[in-house]
């Protein structure tokens, strides 16, 4: 029998009634199954004792003490009892919130078992949180070292909800594992087991929850979390068989850079000789293995490829020579982004690179390369012919938004679905684009999938969320270009920071300006409640009433155009102004029409204005790294040096430190990638809840990173062996 196959309810368990099934089903516990995979968090080893003198090594001290003396402080209803006690190592003060009566029951000179969380506070070692047991009541303070531990286990730790104790959660468990844990199957192959010395299931499941000492259990979590790594492999690689007939960590393409020319179609050919710069390198080599990948498309399997590289490394022109590539073989490709900002621009930058291309026709005679942009706005009397050229097949590259796979789309021959910034889309919308190939009058296949990513992916979430993925980086930048000098600021030196900006627009540059807040009087920030931690959040909030420094886009907008910069054309931009507006406003900022653009993180995606040398971000500290390299990436897209000014208030949070010491020290967005998953941790960031595979509970990717590599290559040999690749 599989452990989640025990779905008897909670109930069923000796002596859990239904007031306490009420409390397990806050914590989502309402099955057999549930209570024993609801793992601790820790364990409390009492079998061993740790002294007074030792409080700082240890989360708690367990220790035989002596109470040498009775102490009182505060007055009336306040009045607080003080026990002092030794146990000959350190002397300690034990403060006894609401339990006066521990002055009868522990009387002076009696011998305790002592069990707490101890600190130094005024002047003296002190703990509010103990658990303190008599031995004695007249004892020798000379003979404690011949007194036993009474409470000599080792106790697992359970996340808890209101109401409810350690000590229910204990018994509730134990009375689970005598009743139901028997018979529990494994579901690890015996001899992954075996190799790599690990534990049968029912002994995990059992250990995990009633250890006789901490190795067992942390034997028992080794076990338990390479199983759940191997099954999320198992899932992942099997899809990616699927997908392609092999597994991606099994990819190895000899690529020669000096045949670059040789290997390029027709249509790749001509834009290359358009174009007025050198490619990368690490531009010609994804050109070259997507190539290979969309050419063997031609037979059967499909592309499913994330290619990730920094701000401005030129991602988009290679998802073009993949169109190309596409369009060479007779059918249609779709590019999808985010923004209608970002689409239009797609959309300008297609038709001038690619428009001009001649395609030659079963005649002999050739046509221009059709390029197409279709979006919500677009209105009836435009789109209905569009969508006729779309499903004829007279159009060779749509560009658009969430709009290309709406209902009324249907394409001729969709074969390669390019999706720019992923992470802003779910799964579903995903899914939804691909549909639309298998779905085309000629094609009825699935579409060759390219995903592009600004925001690189660390190494070890490739290995979950995009492990059936090929992944292909772009690291280099193309020539010419400068890198960003980043600026930190405190708040109250603003004014050099608006000097040093007004330099820049004296040139004839523009600038952004950016805020975490619309207006002052909103309870929520636009974005960042996603970017950070609950704790963090409410450090923040609480740092900022005191310091009464909350600034907004909206106020900054009329401060920063009546008083900073009169002189020049000032707008504003976020979230609250209709989508039509924001797109006439970014369009006369990319026009140079305007010289200082304020706004909230609307500005993070999509905004490609080279004229634009200065990012300014106020309350840096609001923003998560991942933000403030993309807003930071707004500028830098030109030729001239470009500054990023990073301006924080007087209170930070330690994250907030953190983040803006790698902004400073940094500007590569590989590291700065792997830096927000090591601060962060992989369930804030986006693609997790995504990524339409199981939930990790027990395993942590960052911190099991060297099992998660095992567990995969474990998966795939097992995939291989059982012939279940297909």
């Amino acid at each position: 029998m599989k452990l989640l196959d025990i779905q008897k309810p909670v109930t069923q368990i000796t002596g859990v009634g239904p007031s306490l099934a009420s409390l397990f089903a806050r914590l989502n516990i309402f099955t057999v199954a549930d209570l024993l995979t609801y793992y601790p968090k820790d364990w409390e080893d009492r079998t061993k004792t740790i002294p007074l003198s030792a409080f700082s090594q240890h989360q708690k001290v367990h220790t035989i003490a002596q109470v040498i003396d009775h102490q009182w402080f505060g007055y009336g209803r306040m009045k607080t009892l003080k026990l002092i006690v030794t146990d000959g190592s350190l002397t300690a003060s034990l403060l006894c919130f609401n339990r006066p009566f521990l002055e009868r029951s522990l009387p002076i000179n009696s011998i305790i078992a002592l069990t707490g969380s101890f600190s130094y506070r005024f002047g003296e070692l002190q703990s509010s949180s103990f658990e303190a047991t008599l031995i004695e009541k007249d004892g020798s303070l000379s003979k404690l070292s011949s007194y036993k531990l009474l409470d000599s286990a080792v106790y697992s730790l359970y996340p808890l909800t209101a109401g409810l104790s350690q000590k229910q959660i204990r018994k509730a468990v134990h009375k689970s594992i005598q009743e139901y844990g028997k018979g529990i199957d494994n579901e690890l192959p015996e001899e992954i087991i075996e190799k790599y010395q690990l534990v049968h299931k029912q002994t995990a499941i059992k250990t995990i929850h009633e250890p006789e000492n901490i190795e067992q259990a942390l034997l028992a979590k080794k076990t338990l979390i390479f199983e759940e790594l191997y099954f999320f492999q198992y899932a992942i690689l099997k899809r990616a068989f699927e997908r392609k007939g092999v597994a991606t960590s099994t990819k190895t393409i000899e690529i020669n850079l000096d045949e670059f020319e040789k290997q390029l179609s027709p249509l790749q050919e001509q834009l290359l000789h358009r174009l007025s710069f050198e490619l990368t390198p690490d531009q010609k080599k994804v050109i070259m293995e997507m190539n290979l990948e969309i050419d063997k498309s031609q037979e059967g399997t499909t592309m499913a490829q994330l290619l990730q590289g920094d701000v401005g490394s030129g991602k988009t022109l290679v998802s073009f020579f993949a169109c190309l590539r596409i369009i060479d073989y007779g059918e249609q490709c779709a590019l999808m982004a985010p923004t209608e900002i970002l689409s239009k621009q797609h959309g300008e930058n297609a038709a001038q690179l690619l428009s001009p291309l001649q395609i030659a026709t079963i005649e002999g005679a050739t046509r221009g390369l059709s390029v197409a942009f279709l979006s919500g706005n677009i209105q009836n009397a435009s789109r209905i012919p569009l969508l006729k050229a779309l499903k004829e097949g007279e159009i060779d590259i749509i560009v658009g938004t969430h709009a290309l796979f709406s209902k009324q789309v249907q394409y001729n021959s969709l074969k390669l679905a390019i999706i720019d910034e992923q992470h802003r889309f779910g799964v579903v919308q995903r899914n939804a684009i691909l549909d639309k190939g298998r779905q085309s009058i000629k094609s009825q296949q699935t579409p060759n999938l390219l995903m592009m990513s600004a925001t690189p992916i660390p190494q070890t979430l490739s290995l979950t969320v995009y492990g059936d993925l090929d992944i292909s980086t772009i690291k280099t930048m193309p020539s010419g270009r400068k890198p960003i000098q980043t600026h930190l600021t405190k708040m109250g030196n603003e004014s050099r920071v608006y000097e040093a900006v007004r330099l820049e627009l004296q040139k004839g540059h523009q600038a952004y300006f950016v805020y975490p807040r619309i207006e002052n009087q909103e309870l929520e920030d636009e974005l960042f409640d996603t970017e950070l931690s609950e704790q963090e959040d409410k450090e923040n909030q609480d740092n900022r009433e005191k310091s009464g420094t909350l600034k907004s886009a909206e106020e900054m907008y009329t401060f920063l155009s009546e008083q900073v910069y009169p002189e020049y054309k000032c707008a504003l931009v976020h979230s609250k102004v209709s989508e039509d507006e924001q797109n006439h406003t970014l369009e006369l900022f990319r026009k140079g029409q305007i010289q200082v653009l304020v706004a909230t993180t609307v500005v993070e995606v999509g905004v490609d204005v080279p004229n634009a040398t200065c990012m300014v971000i106020e309350q840096a500290e609001r923003f998560g790294l991942a933000a403030l390299h993309q807003l930071r990436g707004r500028v830098g897209r030109g030729k001239d040096q470009s500054q990023c000014f990073l301006i924080y208030g007087d209170t930070l949070t330690e994250l907030g430190k953190s983040r803006l010491k790698v902004m400073h020290e940094s500007t590569d967005g590989f590291f700065i990638a792997e830096e927000d998953l090591r601060l962060r941790g992989p369930g804030e960031l986006s693609g997790i809840q995504q990524s339409g595979y199981l939930t990790l509970g027990i395993a942590d990717p960052i911190r099991d990173r060297e099992l998660l590599e095992i567990a995969r290559k474990e998966a795939l040999y097992q995939l291989q062996k059982s012939g279940n690749t297909t």
